[in-house]
């Protein structure tokens, strides 16, 4: 059985590492922008975060319950994609890969593949003096009864908690944070 409800479940996250945003929001679409800065250098964040995925990424956040399952292929018409048991899914499409540099791919994440929606999502990778700085823009736009504006928060607290994960993976070797 598919796990979908989870996908876009609220998270809460206190004192996160990242600087996230709902930068606007209407019935009709939402633009979320997130920003972390990561100790590495700008090739090896890139490289974790496409070829580590499983590593990071949340399987609570998945439909098969394994984020093993995910993988992506970063060349143009590579796919974010997700094995399952009978089957597989796409996440969404890579139209640009420019390793340490910037990585965009198009589609609807989770519940979004099954709705009138198309969405973009660009992840730049700047050298900054700390490391990397790498910032992630997810574009949503189409059509929900209740209106695209009600998945705003939801998709923007998913994909800040992915990217809290990704950082403390790649500065830490695991993507739960620290214990206090």
């Amino acid at each position: 059985m598919m796990r979908v409800a989870p996908l876009f479940a609220f998270c809460i996250l206190a004192a996160s590492p990242v600087a996230a945003a709902v930068a606007d929001s209407a019935a009709n679409g939402f633009t979320v922008k997130i920003s972390v800065i990561v100790h590495a250098g700008p090739d090896e964040v890139y490289k974790k975060l496409v070829h580590n995925i499983g590593d990071w990424w949340s399987s609570e956040h998945t439909f098969s319950g394994d984020a093993h399952n995910l993988t992506i292929d970063d060349k143009p018409m590579g796919c974010w994609c997700e094995k399952l048991k009978s089957g597989g899914a796409k996440h969404m499409e890579v139209v640009l890969a420019a390793q340490g540099k910037a990585l965009v791919l198009t589609g609807g994440m989770g519940p979004l593949q099954a709705m009138a929606v198309a969405g973009a999502m660009s992840i730049d990778f700047t050298p900054d003096k700390e490391g990397t700085k790498l910032d992630l823009t997810y574009t949503v736009g189409g059509y929900l009864p209740a209106g695209l504006n009600t998945l705003a928060a939801p998709v923007d607290a998913v994909l800040s908690q992915q990217l809290a994960r990704f950082k403390n993976f790649v500065e830490l070797g695991r993507p739960e944070p620290p214990t206090q």
